[in-house]
């Protein structure tokens, strides 16, 4: 079974300014931002957490609204590749979860660690985007840390698949109750205590 975390967060969880810029100056690790399907809009907390720090990269892929998984894996290689593989933490939304399975399936590399919100279960019959390659779900152990958060109402993976992908994964598994999709809708829009789980990672 996969190991979990005992918290049931509050989104509403402030931190204190010292905890925050403590956050913001962990080592020298560089966190890229991996999205899902159309992207993270200003609002969202990924966009939240590039705005936070120097050391926090989105990764921008070619097509949002048609992704092809093969595109998006050589692009979160190329983008990492220039860093010590040992300092990059990936921070992936939604289908940017299944690009993160697919990357470390295919390139095997041993970076910091992953942390992994919401990932998207596309093999169920609602989940009818445009996409190209992501089938079948990558199940083998990530070869680096990883932490799963889910929510208990998200409408594209199911608290019991969340945690069948952490086990699958190796990863920590964490859910923080009802919060949707973890995103703007499901009023994540500014996550401080997702900042500070990036700590884990230290």
């Amino acid at each position: 079974m996969y190991p979990s975390i005992s918290i049931i967060e509050n989104k509403e969880t402030i931190l204190s300014e010292n905890t925050v810029s403590k956050i913001n100056n962990l080592s020298m690790t560089s966190y890229f931002i991996i999205p899902g399907l159309g992207n993270s809009d200003e609002n969202h907390w990924q966009t939240h957490f590039e705005n936070s720090g120097e050391n926090f990269i989105r990764i921008n892929q070619k097509s949002w609204d048609e992704p092809a998984c093969e595109d998006w894996i050589l692009n979160i290689e190329n983008s990492i590749s220039a860093y010590e593989p040992s300092e990059v933490v990936l921070v992936a939304h939604s289908l940017g979860c299944t690009a993160v399975a697919h990357w470390a399936r295919r390139f095997q590399k041993y970076i910091k660690g992953a942390l992994l919100v919401a990932p998207s279960d596309i093999e169920n019959p609602v989940y009818t985007f445009p996409m190209t390659g992501f089938t079948q779900i990558p199940l083998e152990k990530l070869p680096f840390k990883s932490i799963v958060v889910a929510s208990s109402n998200d409408i594209w993976v199911s608290e019991e698949r969340a945690i069948f992908f952490a086990d699958a994964w190796g990863s920590e598994f964490m859910c923080i109750g009802e919060a949707g999709h973890i995103n703007v809708a499901g009023g994540y829009g500014e996550w401080l205590a997702g900042l500070e789980l990036l700590k884990q990672f230290e």
